[in-house]
């Protein structure tokens, strides 16, 4: 059996990354600079030489675009299993989804959470702070939180496991990124910001999660060489 391997890919740049409002679980598409992130990302990918076996994202519609333009370059649309799982989502920002983000993080936090800085909070104060502001009793409290993230991303590893291993593709979002991160590593307690289309890969192997990778952007990186070569 081969190993199993999760690339987990932050969607590309949309309409509210680029305007600075808070997505979580609203939905912008990608940009015309996002599209061209995941097409980097899928021709480095590519060059690579990776076989990918099962694709899995949220079922965002952000991740699903995002997904489209993977299997697009890598010629594997339609080829390989591809599953939606709405426990990878964002997390919910609650009355806050769509806002502006430096209202939330640099206004309301704060001084709810009386911090100066809220990249200083833990990823659990942060979600249990998100609850405490949240007037629509949408946001999830830590343990609902990484419960559903941790769930989601077994249950895919299992299934790639289920299947005889190897690598599989997954489009999910920064903060839960950040949080299963988090979950597999102890130390890493505040977001690690992954950048949209960078890849973490994580390894699943006795029931056991470990970091191979976090927020690479490598694969970007080459593809981005390949097609300004290409003008």
């Amino acid at each position: 059996m081969a190993k199993t391997k999760l690339y987990i890919i932050r969607h590309g740049k949309t309409m509210f990354n680029t305007i600075g409002r808070a997505q979580g679980w609203s939905d912008t598409p990608l940009t015309a600079e996002g599209e061209r992130g995941i097409h980097e990302l899928g021709i480095g990918l590519r060059e690579s030489g990776l076989t990918f076996t099962r694709a899995f994202s949220s079922d965002s519609g952000r991740t699903i675009q995002t997904m489209g333009i993977v299997l697009e370059e890598l010629g594997l649309t339609g080829k390989i299993p591809y599953t939606f799982d709405k426990r990878i989502r964002e997390w919910c920002f609650g009355s806050f989804d769509g806002a502006y983000g430096g209202d939330l993080f640099h206004g309301v936090i704060p001084r709810v959470l009386d911090v100066e800085d809220y990249k200083k909070l833990t990823l659990q104060e942060l979600a249990d702070g998100l609850v405490e502001v949240d007037t629509a009793g949408w946001a999830e409290p830590w343990e609902k939180l990484s419960g559903r993230i941790l769930d989601g991303f077994t249950a895919i590893a299992q299934e790639v496991e289920a299947a005889g291993g190897g690598n599989a593709l997954v489009v999910s979002h920064s903060m839960t990124i950040g949080a299963f991160t988090c979950l597999i590593d102890p130390s890493i307690i505040l977001n690690p910001g992954v950048q949209n289309g960078s890849v973490t890969v994580v390894e699943y192997e006795n029931g056991k999660f470990t970091i191979q990778a976090l927020g690479d952007m490598s694969y970007r990186q080459v593809g981005a060489k390949i097609l300004e070569g290409q003008k």
